[in-house]
Order: C-alpha cells, then structure tokens, then sequence
C-alpha cells in the first residue's frame, strides 16, 4: 500500500495559494483516476484506490499546514504503512516555480508542514514531491508570499510542475523513485 498525502490549508480562502499546490496536486491525480475525495477520515479529505501497484490512499489534511503531522500520523497508524510508502507532496519555496525536486528523505528545511510531520511520526525518512513555487522577492514577507494566489502569467508554470510531479509519482509508485529523481530533479 501507498499513500500520497498533499499538503495545504483547508477552507476556500486557501484555495489556489502557493501554500495549497499539495491539494492542487491530489485533486489533479484524483481527477486523472476517476475518483473523488469525499471520505473526511484521519483529519483528511481521502480516498482509496485499487491500482495495479496495490492500494494507494490520496490524502488532504483538513488541518492547518503548521498541523500536518497530526493527520499523516493518523493515516499511518490506520494504514500500517510504512514510511518509505509515504509520499508527501507540497511546496517549497527555495525551488523556482516551474520545477519540482524528488527526494527519497531529508529535513524539513524551513516547511512548517513538514516539521510538523517529521515531529508527528519521528522520522525524516519518506519521500517527497517538492513543488516550486519560488523565488521570494529578496525582501519580500513569506508568509504573505505563500498564501497568496498564483498570478496569471505564473498559472501555465504551476500547471507545468503539478503535470512533472503526476508523471514522477507514477515511477515512485512503480518503486523506481531513481528514475524519477533522474528525470524530474533537473533545471528546465
């Protein structure tokens, strides 16, 4: 079993934010599969499918981003998966928009989500889909930066990114998350 959480803030003032492209995301893949997100279980929107890689659960936390944790550690203790079957898909700022970066573990860097799940379930080793949403102005606020909605011209990028990361999530379901960080953790 698989599960793919997308991380972002519930409520539709959140909605289409830079801080929202995890949901972005698992709405896009969801759609792509046929399925909807109704069940609200584990602190998260979700939805279980059957796949030929074996059951994979997509998830949104209905928490707060600085909260994340607390849903993903519900999910993985009613899944039993492990954390190598968790893949966390969420923004990062420090990435320009446009690209996405897969890794197979790592910090938290400066993601209060992520913090908050490595906090929750006590280990940094899961993968990750990290979606550029960068770069902040130099003296530019990130907080106002990340929860605000992406401008026209940027949309076409963000599509862009939230397409490479659908495409790398099929290789890392496959198990083969080397080929997707070959393909996808390059500079376009």
């Amino acid at each position: 079993m698989w599960v793919v959480v997308g991380l972002g803030n519930p409520g539709r003032h959140y909605s289409g934010t830079r801080h929202n492209v995890g949901f972005i995301f698992i709405k896009r893949v969801a759609k792509y599969w046929k399925v909807k997100l109704r069940k609200k279980k584990y602190l998260s929107k979700a939805v279980l499918i059957e796949k030929e890689q074996g059951k994979v659960l997509l998830a949104m936390p209905q928490v707060y981003m600085n909260n994340s944790g607390l849903a993903v550690k519900r999910i993985i203790e009613w899944s039993g998966v492990r954390p190598d079957q968790l893949i966390i898909v969420y923004d990062d700022l420090d990435i320009p928009l446009g690209e996405i970066r897969i890794r197979k573990q790592g910090s938290a860097g400066t993601h209060n989500g992520m913090s908050s799940i490595i906090r929750e379930i006590q280990t940094t080793k899961f993968p990750r889909i990290r979606v550029g949403i960068g770069p902040l102005i130099t003296d530019g606020d990130a907080v106002n930066y990340v929860l605000s909605p992406f401008k026209e011209a940027e949309k076409p990028l963000m599509e862009e990114s939230i397409e490479r990361a659908q495409e790398a999530l099929e290789f890392i379901l496959n198990g083969d998350i080397e080929k997707a960080m070959n393909m996808y953790n390059c500079r376009i």
